[in-house]
C-alpha cells in the first residue's frame, strides 16, 4: 500500500482521492479551508462540489500542509490553477528530492505565460514534476463511468508510476512524453469552450458547436506546435478529445459561464453565478499573448478576449467570426 497525497479538495481532486483509494492506496487530502475539511472528516462527502459521492475510511483530511505533503510517493497538485504558484510555494519547504508532484489542473498563468507544470518547477525544483490530463469531469469519475486520461512526464517511468496507480475497473491511463502539448491542450480548450458555450447562450445550434471545436483545435494545435508541443497530443485525448467534452457538457464550468455571457452576463456576473474557478477566463489573456508572441493566428481566442475584457457582445463575437476574409480551410493542401 502506497501513501498519496492530494493538495485541493474540490471536486476533480477529491474524485481523484477516491480512485487513490479505492486502488487500495491510503491517501491524505489537504485543502487551505478549515470549514471544507471538517465537512469532509464529518460526512464523508463533498456536499457541495461532489455530491452523492461517499469518500473510503482510507483517506483522511488536514489542513496542515506540511502533514499532507512529508513522506508522500506522490502528490496530486489539485487546487485551481490561478492558485498554482502561491501553493506550489507554500508546499516547497516540504517536498523531498526527487519527490513525485502531479499536476491535474488545468491553466496557463496570465501575467509569465507560463504552464503549471513549469510553474511548479520553478517553484519546488527539486521535484519531480508530471501530469495528468485528459477528457474527464468529476462528477462522472465519482460515478465510476469509464473515463480516459493521459499521464505526461520527462521520463517513461514516471508517467507509467501514474499510470498504474490511477488506474483500475473505470479508469484508462496512457502515456506521453510531450508534457507541454498536454497542457496546453487543457488550458487552450477551456478558452474556447468559454465560446461554445456563448453561442449556446445566443441560441445558436449544433453546426455552430461544430464549427467552434474545430476551427478551435485547428487554432489550438496551431499554437502547441508553434511553441514545441507535438501534434498528436492536439489530435489525441488531452486535445480535441477534451475540448469535446467542455465544449458539450453539462458539467463544464467554462462552458456555463460562457452560456451565461451570451445570455448578457457580464464576465465578472457569470463568475459570480458559476461559484467556482472558471480557468478559461484566466488563460484567455495567456492564449492571446501566445498568440501574438508566436504570430499565430488564433481568431476564436481574439474574439473571447475581446468579450470577457473589452466590452465587445457576444452576438457581435459571433458575426465577425462569420465575416471573416475567405480562405482555404487547410492551407497545406494544394491543387494539381
Amino acid at each position: 500500500m502506497a501513501e498519496y497525497a492530494v493538495i485541493g479538495a474540490g471536486s476533480w481532486g477529491t474524485a481523484l482521492a477516491r480512485v487513490l483509494a479505492k486502488n487500495g492506496n491510503q491517501v491524505t487530502v489537504w485543502s487551505i479551508m478549515e470549514d471544507e475539511i471538517a465537512m469532509l472528516k464529518e460526512k464523508r462527502e463533498h456536499e457541495t462540489k461532489l455530491p452523492g459521492v461517499i469518500l473510503p475510511e482510507n483517506i483522511d483530511f488536514t489542513t496542515d500542509l506540511k502533514e499532507a505533503v512529508e513522506g508522500k510517493e506522490m502528490l496530486v497538485l489539485a487546487v485551481p490553477s490561478p492558485f498554482t504558484r502561491s501553493t506550489a510555494k507554500s508546499m516547497a519547504p516540504f517536498v523531498a528530492k526527487g519527490q513525485l508532484i502531479v499536476n491535474v489542473a488545468k491553466g496557463i498563468e496570465d501575467v509569465t505565460f507560463m504552464t503549471l507544470t513549469d510553474i511548479i518547477e520553478e517553484e519546488i525544483p527539486q521535484a519531480d514534476v508530471a501530469v495528468l490530463s485528459g477528457p474527464s469531469h468529476a462528477e462522472e469519475v465519482g460515478k465510476d463511468m469509464p473515463t480516459t486520461l493521459v499521464a505526461g512526464a520527462a521520463k517513461k517511468e514516471t508517467a507509467e508510476y501514474i499510470q498504474n496507480a490511477f488506474m483500475c475497473d473505470f479508469i484508462r491511463v496512457y502515456t506521453s512524453p510531450d508534457v507541454l502539448g498536454i497542457e496546453l491542450g487543457g488550458a487552450l480548450k477551456n478558452v474556447v469552450a468559454l465560446a461554445a458555450g456563448a453561442a449556446d447562450g445566443l441560441g445558436c445550434g449544433d453546426n455552430t458547436k461544430a464549427a467552434l471545436i474545430t476551427r478551435g483545435i485547428a487554432e489550438i494545435a496551431r499554437l502547441g506546435v508553434a511553441m514545441g508541443g507535438k501534434i498528436e497530443s492536439f489530435t489525441g485525448l488531452t486535445g480535441i478529445g477534451d475540448l469535446i467534452v467542455t465544449c458539450s457538457s453539462m458539467h463544464s464550468r467554462n462552458r456555463k459561464a460562457g452560456m451565461l455571457i451570451g445570455q448578457g452576463y457580464t464576465m465578472e456576473e457569470a463568475m459570480k453565478e458559476v461559484k467556482m474557478v472558471v480557468e478559461g477566463v484566466y488563460s484567455a489573456k495567456a492564449a492571446y499573448g501566445l498568440a501574438k508572441k508566436y504570430q499565430v493566428s488564433m481568431p476564436i481566442v481574439e474574439e473571447v478576449n475581446a468579450v470577457l475584457f473589452e466590452g465587445k457582445s457576444a452576438a457581435e463575437a459571433v458575426k465577425d467570426l462569420m465575416f471573416r476574409d475567405k480562405r482555404s480551410e487547410a492551407s497545406s493542401l494544394s491543387w494539381d
